[in-house]
């Protein structure tokens, strides 16, 4: 189990970053700022979705078989189709990791994804059981968190990790929230979940919890960023 009072570095630079306007990348520079990441010292890299592209796959792939150190991990919606396809780009890594994600908040319930709260449930153990069935280290995030209701983040949480998630993310999908306001969101979860003293709880060691602006988390939170 991880030491409690280390901060893991996840980086989404190459997911999650690209996405930004202007800042696409080739697969050259791709290794080039996935070697830089690993010589910085970040824990784990998430170097892309691998089911968006063929090239995406392509440079997930070399990632993991060129960048060392680092946990390689690959972006997968709760398909079997989306995980195979990480893992076939991952398993070349010396630390491979499958990220599946799965919507939990009611707005992405009722106008994406069109399934009730016990649908979302099912499918997110039957992803993550997929996705442990083929790598040792498997990150579950309900996208949207921040806007899911408490008992049912808390609910799809536990199912997770029953079904074998060994990492938590719970992140601030459109930017909705506020430092403080997450924290409150983090404790509660954290109280609901009834495995929260299990060594692969929510919330802990073998956990992240995400927010996108870090700049709110300096302006919002006393005593930080100073």
């Amino acid at each position: 189990m991880t030491d409690p009072d280390r901060v893991l570095v996840f980086d989404t630079t190459l997911r999650d970053g690209e996405q930004s306007p202007g800042c696409s990348m080739t697969q050259p520079e791709k290794l080039r700022v996935a070697k830089a990441l690993a010589e910085l010292g970040v824990d784990i890299i998430e170097a892309g979705f691998p089911i968006a592209s063929r090239g995406d796959w392509e440079s997930v792939n070399l990632v993991a078989r060129e960048v060392h150190g680092p946990i390689i991990a690959g972006l997968a919606r709760c398909t079997r189709e989306d995980i195979d396809t990480a893992w076939r780009a991952l398993k070349d890594a010396a630390r491979p990791r499958i990220h599946v994600f799965l919507a939990t908040s009611a707005i992405h319930r009722e106008h994406k994804l069109n399934m009730a709260k016990e649908q979302i449930v099912q499918t997110a153990v039957e992803g993550v059981t997929f996705a442990r069935s083929l790598c040792a280290d498997v990150e579950f995030s309900p996208e949207d968190a921040s806007r899911t209701e408490p008992e049912f983040l808390a609910q799809v949480v536990e199912a997770a990790i029953d079904a074998g998630a060994t990492t938590i993310n719970g992140p601030d999908t459109v930017g909705y929230t506020v430092p403080e306001s997450f924290t409150r969101s983090f404790r509660t979860s954290h109280a609901m979940c009834a495995t929260s003293t299990e060594p692969c709880s929510p919330f802990t060691a073998t956990t992240t919890w995400g927010w996108q602006s870090q700049t709110a988390w300096r302006r919002y939170v006393p005593g930080h960023g100073k």
